[in-house]
C-alpha cells in the first residue's frame, strides 16, 4: 500500500476521533444537565410542603439521575471507541512511517540510478567525442598524406628470364598489369616502366634512372632467398637477399613498395621493410597464372586509389574468383608504425 493510502487512512482516523470527541462533549453536556436537574429536583423535594409534592420531585430527581448515568455510560463507550481509534491511528502512522522510509529509499535508489545513467551517458558522449576527435585527426592525417603524394607514381617492372631456366610468361604478366592500370580510375597517376633481361647491375641503373615508387620483381626465385637474374650471356645469375636489401637501402627515398612476384620471396620481403614502407613476397612457389592474376588485380586496385592493404586483399580474392588455389601464397609486410589500411600510393586527381 502506498504512503498516500496510509495518509488517507490516518486522516480518516483523526476525523473519526474528532467526531467521537464531539459526541463525548455532547454527552458530557447532557450528563451535566441531567445531574443539575436531578440535584435541583432533590432540593425541591426537601423543601416540598406536602408528601405528594416531595415524592413527585424525588421521582423527577431519580429519572434525571438515571438519564445522567446513561449519558455517563455513553461517554465511557465513546472513550473506548476513541481509544481504539487512537490505537488504529498509531498502527496506520507506523505503517505510514515504514512506507515513507521505503519510498524514500526507492526514490534515492532511483535518483542514484538516474545519476549513474547520466554518468554513463556522459561517458558515452565523451567516448563518442573522443572517437570523433580521433577519426577527425586520422582523416586530417589521411588528407595530408594524400596531399603529399606525387601526381604520378612510377612502377618499374623488372623481368629476368634466363635461357637456362624454365621460361616464364612474363610478357603476359606485364601486359595484364598494363591493361588493368589502363582500366583504373586514376590510370594517368600510374606510370608503368618495364625493364627486361635484367642483369644485377641493371637493377641499380633502373633505380637511379626512374626513381620508382614501386619496384616489381618478376623472375624465378630460389628456396635459398635468391632472385634469379641473368648474366651477359643470358644464363642464370643468382642475387642474394642481402644484396637486394642493400640495394633497396641505397636506392632513392622514393621507393614505398617492393613487390617480389617470385617464388620463395617472403624472407626478402620481410627484410626489405626495414628500408621501405611495404613489401609483398611469396611464402612458397607460385605459378605463372597466379602471379599474373594476383599482380594485375593488385595494380588495378592501386590505380583506383585503394590502400595497399585493400589492394592486397582484392588481389587474393581475384585468385579465388579464378579458381587458383594459391591465395595464401602471397604475404604482405609493412614497416614498424605503418598502417597498411592507411598506406595509399595513388593521389586522386584534384585531391
Amino acid at each position: 500500500m502506498s504512503s498516500d493510502s496510509y495518509r488517507r487512512q490516518a486522516q480518516s482516523r483523526m476525523q473519526e476521533i474528532a467526531r467521537l470527541q464531539r459526541d463525548k462533549g455532547r454527552e458530557a453536556e447532557r450528563m451535566a444537565n441531567f445531574q443539575k436537574q436531578s440535584n435541583n429536583a432533590s432540593m425541591s423535594a426537601s423543601r416540598a410542603s406536602s408528601p405528594s409534592s416531595a415524592n413527585s420531585y424525588l421521582r423527577t430527581a431519580q429519572r434525571n439521575s438515571e438519564q445522567a448515568a446513561g449519558a455517563q455510560k455513553n461517554i465511557a463507550n465513546i472513550e473506548d471507541k476513541i481509544a481504539r481509534e487512537h490505537s488504529r491511528l498509531a498502527d496506520v502512522q507506523k505503517n505510514l512511517a515504514r512506507e515513507e522510509e521505503r519510498e524514500a529509499d526507492a526514490r534515492q535508489r532511483d535518483a542514484d540510478r538516474r545519476a549513474r545513467d547520466r554518468e554513463q551517458r556522459m561517458r558515452r558522449i565523451d567516448s563518442t567525442l573522443t572517437e570523433h576527435s580521433v577519426l577527425h585527426r586520422r582523416t586530417l592525417s589521411a588528407i595530408e598524406k594524400i596531399a603529399q603524394l606525387p601526381e604520378q607514381i612510377t612502377v618499374v617492372f623488372m623481368a629476368a628470364n634466363p635461357l637456362d631456366q624454365k621460361q616464364l610468361r612474363l610478357d603476359e604478366e606485364v601486359r595484364a598489369i598494363a591493361e588493368m592500370i589502363r582500366k583504373a580510375a586514376h590510370r594517368d597517376a600510374v606510370k608503368l616502366v618495364s625493364c627486361w633481361a635484367m642483369r644485377p647491375l641493371d637493377l641499380l641503373q633502373a633505380l637511379n634512372e626512374y626513381c620508382p615508387h614501386i619496384v616489381h620483381f618478376s623472375a624465378h626465385g630460389s628456396d635459398h632467398d635468391e632472385i634469379v637474374f641473368q648474366d651477359n650471356s643470358g644464363a642464370t645469375k643468382l642475387v642474394s637477399k642481402e644484396a637486394i636489401v642493400q640495394t633497396m637501402a641505397a636506392a632513392s627515398g622514393e621507393i614505398r613498395l617492393v613487390f617480389f612476384n617470385t617464388c620463395y620471396s617472403r624472407n626478402q620481403a620481410e627484410a626489405v621493410v626495414k628500408h621501405v614502407q611495404a613489401a609483398i613476397g611469396m611464402k612458397t612457389s607460385i605459378g605463372d597464372d597466379a602471379a599474373r592474376v594476383f599482380a594485375a588485380q593488385f595494380y588495378s586496385a592501386i590505380g583506383f586509389g585503394l590502400s595497399v592493404k585493400r589492394a592486397f586483399e582484392q588481389a587474393k580474392a581475384a585468385l579465388m574468383f579464378e579458381g587458383i588455389a594459391e591465395q595464401d601464397t602471397p604475404e604482405l609486410f609493412v614497416a614498424d608504425g605503418v598502417d597498411p589500411d592507411q598506406l595509399i600510393l595513388v593521389k586522386p586527381p584534384g585531391a
